[in-house]
């Protein structure tokens, strides 16, 4: 294969693949206030960290340039919180659902753009990137098995069917210029994504035994 043409290929990945992150947090977290009366959802701690603060490091630490964070009228603590975090551009929607306000942001950012939900607290640099790589300039939904999720104890508020099989949206996508395609990923910190007052003793269990394999 000529190897002008594949780097020329590789140059137009580059330019097209996302460099922007945009964290949202705006949801009214209802599901999982049981647990944790008034606190914000984004602000609830997994691993003695709030979850909008591990989400931050992991597109911080990335090879994306900017990040972006959606609040809403439900989030007014995450905003004033996020306030004091350098790099972090706040963005206020209308607080109208999930896709409403993931519109209302994205149309003031440079797409492509890694999303990620703020409750998905052990996401990693390594999965933005990851992301930002396999989506190139497209739309990209990024999955785990369903089967994994329950293995892990921990809900699937939402689930579809990649190559017939279940499997459990886990909050990290890209929205691009392109066709939009899923890929699913067999990995435990995708799955934790945290609605409810079992999946946060889930991910608390999970860290406990981590950490125990690392004495």
């Amino acid at each position: 294969m000529d190897p002008e043409l594949n780097q020329e290929q590789a140059t137009t990945a580059d330019e097209t693949r996302a460099t922007t992150g945009l964290v949202m947090c705006g949801g009214e977290g209802t599901r999982l206030r049981p647990a944790v009366g008034d606190t914000e959802k984004p602000l609830v701690k997994v691993g003695g960290e709030p979850m909008i603060d591990r989400v931050v490091s992991a597109l911080q630490a990335s090879s994306l340039t900017t990040v972006a964070a959606a609040v809403s009228p439900a989030t007014p603590e995450t905003a004033a919180h996020l306030a004091e975090v350098d790099g972090v551009e706040c963005i206020t929607t209308a607080g109208e659902g999930y896709v409403a306000d993931l519109g209302e942001a994205v149309a003031q950012l440079k797409t492509p753009t890694v999303t990620v939900a703020a409750d998905l607290p052990l996401v990693t640099a390594g999965h933005v990137d990851r992301a930002a790589a396999t989506a190139g300039g497209d739309s990209l939904s990024v999955c785990v098995p369903a089967a994994l999720t329950a293995a892990l104890g921990v809900s699937a508020e939402t689930t579809t069917e990649a190559d017939g099989e279940p499997v459990v949206p886990t909050g990290l996508n890209v929205v691009g210029d392109g066709a939009g395609r899923t890929v699913v990923w067999v990995d435990d910190r995708l799955a934790f994504n945290i609605n409810r007052p079992d999946d946060r003793r889930a991910v608390e269990r999970w860290l406990d035994r981590t950490d125990q394999t690392k004495l």
